[in-house]
């Protein structure tokens, strides 16, 4: 029987996380778009860090979590100054995959938000599966 790794993760749980907007994470730095606004892929990233580290800090030694799915809208410009505040709060965990209702607001409101989910792995085996793809 496998062992539950998850058992420390319950719905309703939260972290935040955030970060200035600045020159390196605008949309014009990154390519994601022209303009010198906070770009869509650095407010995934911001979403998806505060998944994962609400996972790390729960999950046994040796285990981690990685991204195996997002889905997000991002409704709103952030210009470069502001802070971005995300937030991922689990809403359902079935055995070793996590879902997470996830947002982003800047001091303005709601920037962005959408689910994203994440599945519970052994570090090393995980690590050793994706070396192993250089022999192949």
């Amino acid at each position: 029987m496998e062992m539950d790794v998850t058992e420390r993760i319950t719905a309703g749980l939260a972290r935040e996380v955030s970060e200035q907007v600045c020159d390196h994470n605008t949309a014009a730095a990154m390519g994601s778009g022209t303009l010198p606004v906070y770009a869509t892929p650095a407010m995934t990233a911001l979403m998806e860090r505060a998944a994962a580290e609400l996972a790390e800090a729960l999950l046994p030694d040796g285990w981690t979590s990685v991204g195996i799915a997002l889905q997000v809208q991002h409704t709103s410009a952030t210009p470069c100054g502001l802070e971005v505040c995300a937030r991922a709060e689990v809403t359902a965990v079935e055995g070793r995959k996590l879902t997470y209702r996830v947002t982003a607001r800047d001091t303005a409101g709601e920037i962005g938000s959408g689910t994203h989910e994440r599945f519970a792995v052994p570090r090393d085996k995980f690590l050793q599966k994706a070396k192993a793809k250089r022999t192949q």
